[in-house]
């Protein structure tokens, strides 16, 4: 049995743990709430923290919009779907952090049902969260991945393999030939292990993100930086920008579907560079990003 009301009171609880333990570990600032309806039908809460102790810029976002008919992001791939009524929740994350050491991750899990008098409702789960170094250290690779790995494997010694290669392919600017940074994990159209144990498994990865992000915060947030790698981390923001603007899915959706504009585009950072045809001094901190971490490497 599908349980639409079970899956948002999670989603609403999951907002508010990841916010008070993010909160924690900015250490001197708040996330503000913003309330906010839907024309077409539905909703959402953003909260956005800016200028904090380690936040530079962060949402944590929960939606619940429905509606009459899929936009065509949806349909593209299953045209099937096409005439079904729909509701869309779920719960999206970006945090861009002062400190350049420090790495920018995003997370989102959702939860989707498309329905139609006089049949089965087609539904599915998806999420996943990634990281995005700017200066790539080892542990931190490590202990995402490891984090991750540890939420996947009581559901199956494949599944996290499987979503970290979805997650590698999927955070890929194809027209740089690069990928956004390293990985994590990647899921969609989740629906073959039934509604309980697909939901369990969307469960456990949002449950983990906070595991694998704040240690990490934590280690990396009092370490020195100067003009240099503050200007390489926001040269390195613009193909973040990039992609969520070009590929990224959730954010076609949102716009298609009428979302509130404000909260779709919250991902972005607050300050970006672009320089032509910029170049890294070889053997430096910053050319090593691409020639040693934003690699399809396996981490554990």
């Amino acid at each position: 049995m599908v349980d639409k009301h079970a899956v948002k009171t999670y989603l609403l609880d999951l907002q508010d743990r990841i916010c008070a333990e993010l909160e924690n570990a900015d250490g001197s600032d708040q996330f503000v709430e913003d309330s906010w309806n839907r024309a077409e039908g539905g909703g959402g809460r953003s909260r956005v923290l800016t200028d904090g102790g380690v936040i530079e810029k962060g949402g944590v976002n929960f939606s619940h919009v429905h509606g009459n008919q899929l936009p065509a992001s949806a349909t593209a791939a299953r045209p099937e779907l096409a005439g079904r009524s729909f509701e869309a929740m779920g719960v999206s994350l970006v945090i861009h952090p002062h400190n350049p050491h420090v790495p920018t991750s995003h997370a989102n899990v959702r939860f989707f049902i498309a329905e139609k008098n006089g049949e089965a409702p087609v539904w599915w789960f998806g999420g996943g969260y990634d990281l995005t170094p700017y200066y790539g250290n080892e542990d931190d690779c490590r202990h995402w991945h490891q984090t991750a790995k540890d939420a996947c494997d009581p559901f199956g010694e494949e599944v996290y393999p499987k979503f970290k290669k979805w997650c590698d392919n999927y955070f890929y600017l194809k027209h740089r030939d690069e990928a956004r940074g390293v990985g994590g994990l990647f899921f969609d159209d989740l629906n073959e292990l039934g509604f309980e144990q697909s939901f369990a498994l969307m469960r456990a990865v949002g449950d983990s993100y906070t595991q694998a992000y704040t240690p990490i915060v934590e280690r990396r947030k009092n370490a020195k930086y100067g003009e240099r790698e503050r200007n390489f981390q926001l040269y390195r923001r613009g193909r973040y920008v990039e992609f969520n603007l070009v590929y990224d899915r959730g954010t076609l959706f949102g716009l298609q579907t009428g979302g509130r504009t404000e909260s779709i585009l919250m991902s972005l950072p607050p300050l970006v560079r672009w320089e032509y045809d910029w170049q890294p001094e070889a053997g430096s901190a910053e050319a090593e990003l691409t020639e040693k971490f934003l690699l399809h490497r396996e981490w554990v």
